[in-house]
């Protein structure tokens, strides 16, 4: 899981509770202003033990439940939410007891013979009117990617943006040679299993690598985006619908891909 540097979180130690392929799961809490949002992310194997999924899962969430928090539970769960069955039934039922409801009801995963709902996204039930959810096409994998927006959340705007860099100037590039070229990696090299030789090469190069090209924040300049006019919001967001209706319409997908390039041309002649 990743998360803003900018953001104040704590991680929510639940690693005991997680088995491989059954129930793999992570859980942070955010403190955003005056909200706390408690994040979980699950994943479970279609071979999983279902029973076992549901067990754990009670079990974390009774762990962290506290009515004063706001949650995101979310992951690739292996339950078709587009169908009507026992495991979905019970899945829901389990999150209801946490005022957990789903927000995904299209496609997340297509292929030419199916359509399945396998990823989603569990809010409280008080936010589900409050939020836009919509899929992205990757391009690394079968599975959509999900992006939720939640409304309600309004954070402060920073005055100062930041971001973390490495330096690479002269002085550090010959630091590093420098440090590369004193190192003794005999003890490196001296087992025959290649994979903890590649291990303690990696451990001992990053070491130097860190110590050569420390990170450093710099302040950002901010930036204008007075090109995105109002009918280019628009837009983006009727091909974002069109995407959707596609992945239950195959003959909407030649027309979502014309949309694309126009709208991509659009949005370049905007920026210049």
């Amino acid at each position: 899981m990743y998360v803003h540097k900018g953001l104040q979180f704590v991680n929510i130690d639940i690693e005991n509770y997680c088995k491989e392929k059954d129930f793999e799961a992570c859980a942070i809490k955010l403190n955003l202003n005056s909200t706390y949002i408690c994040i979980i992310t699950i994943y479970r194997a279609p071979s999983g033990n279902f029973n076992l999924f549901i067990n754990k899962l009670d079990t974390i969430l009774r762990k962290v439940y506290n009515p004063a928090l706001d949650f995101i539970n979310y992951g690739d769960i292996n339950v078709d939410y587009l169908k009507n069955t026992e495991k979905k039934n019970q899945l829901e039922n389990l999150l209801l007891t946490y005022n957990l409801t789903s927000t995904v009801n299209f496609p997340t995963r297509s292929s030419k013979h199916s359509a399945t709902a396998i990823d989603n996204i569990f809010i409280n039930i008080g936010k589900e009117n409050d939020n836009t959810l919509c899929p992205i096409m990757n391009g690394l994998s079968d599975h959509d990617t999900q992006l939720i927006t939640l409304n309600v959340i309004i954070l402060k705007p920073p005055t100062k943006h930041f971001k973390v860099i490495r330096t690479f100037d002269e002085n550090s590039l010959n630091d590093f040679l420098n440090k590369l070229s004193y190192e003794i990696w005999d003890t490196t090299f001296s087992s025959e299993d290649i994979n903890t030789v590649f291990i303690a090469f990696l451990d001992t190069y990053l070491k130097i690598f860190y110590s050569s090209f420390p990170l450093k924040k710099i302040q950002l300049t901010s930036k204008s985006n007075d090109w995105i006019t109002l009918g280019i919001g628009t837009s983006c967001k009727h091909k974002r619908e069109l995407y959707v209706e596609s992945k239950s319409n195959p003959s909407l997908r030649d027309h979502y891909k014309k949309y694309c390039k126009l709208l991509s041309t659009v949005v370049n002649g905007a920026k210049n």
